[in-house]
């Protein structure tokens, strides 16, 4: 039987591709989600809270019902109930939606940690997954192909969403509800309700990809699943300044970041490979202090984001 070693340098390669699009996926959903919620003028740092929640609503639901499936739909579903609340609440006066963005991550986490403690143990059916290196008879090969759905269904609406922003009306009205709350009401749109909107279905991509985490990888549900994926999910909507399509290319970066020390470790690498396991934090942070520059820092940004006032 084919190790590791057997296919050498290149194995480095091939499991970072592999990890890449294992690892971002989670990325890919919960940067879309606050993609689309910033867009529309609104920031939600309280995805991470929904993340989580998704997970562990999600594998419960999954583990109950025996359909990964609809697994994916409660998570969906936890998470526009969780973007209806930070909407709702946000639309008052005085209300600083990033306040209320951490309020909601701790809230979603420790509900999560609660309701969730009766399923560390049991076993959830995981997603399938699309075998694209049937071709090859090396087995590091069909593993680092085998790609889940979701990852495509993220692609795919990753493109989706750029088309929308650009050529249709309701890309139009969030665009325009993210630019200038003034124009919104100008033109006879309720920026509010725009805004209630898209986070609520900003969370329902957030609450998708930790039905990932749980259900496919790791594939298990317990109180560390997420490592602050949606906190760094913010970081990455800003790298790619606002753009769906870059989102899914910035996805990958990370993705391809988190994959290193695997990587590593499966081709031999046994003293400091760990290391790599922090380049998705290190590379959080250089962007962040790349986008920072007064040149660059809100290029691309909706104009009535809290961050840009």
């Amino acid at each position: 039987m084919s190790t590791a070693a057997d296919i050498g340098i290149w194995g480095v390669p091939l499991a970072i591709i592999g990890g890449a699009i294992r690892v971002s996926t989670p990325f890919l959903f919960v940067s879309l989600g606050e993609c689309l919620t910033e867009r529309s003028g609104r920031i939600n740092l309280g995805l991470e809270g929904t993340l989580v929640f998704g997970a562990m609503s999600g594998y419960a639901v999954a583990y109950g019902t025996g359909s990964p499936w609809l697994g994916v739909l409660a998570a969906a579903m936890a998470g526009v109930l969780f973007g209806l609340f930070h909407g709702w609440i946000c639309k008052f006066k005085g209300v600083n939606d990033i306040a209320i963005g951490i309020a909601l991550m701790l809230l979603g986490m420790g509900l999560a940690f609660f309701f969730g403690k009766p399923y560390i143990q049991p076993v959830a059916p995981d997603l399938p997954a699309i075998p694209l290196g049937w071709w090859s008879d090396i087995p590091q090969v069909q593993a680092a192909l085998q790609v889940n759905a979701l990852f495509l269904i993220g692609a795919v609406l990753a493109v989706a969403l750029h088309w929308m922003f650009k050529n249709t009306r309701v890309g139009l009205a969030i665009r325009v509800a993210g630019d200038s709350t003034d124009a919104a009401r100008a033109i006879g749109l309720n920026p509010d309700t725009v805004r209630l909107l898209s986070t609520a279905a900003g969370g329902a991509l957030a609450g998708v990809g930790g039905a990932y985490l749980s259900l496919y990888y790791p594939g298990s549900w317990n109180e560390g699943i997420s490592s602050g994926q949606g906190l760094m999910a913010v970081a990455l909507v800003i790298f790619a300044r606002w753009n769906p399509i870059n989102c899914f290319w910035a996805a990958l970066l990370f993705g391809g970041a988190g994959a290193l020390g695997p990587a590593l470790q499966s081709v031999g690498v046994t003293s400091g490979y760990y290391l790599f396991f922090a380049a998705p934090y290190v590379l959080t942070l250089a962007l962040l202090i790349i986008t920072s520059s007064p040149d660059k820092a809100m290029e691309g940004a909706p104009g009535a984001l809290s961050i840009t006032k």
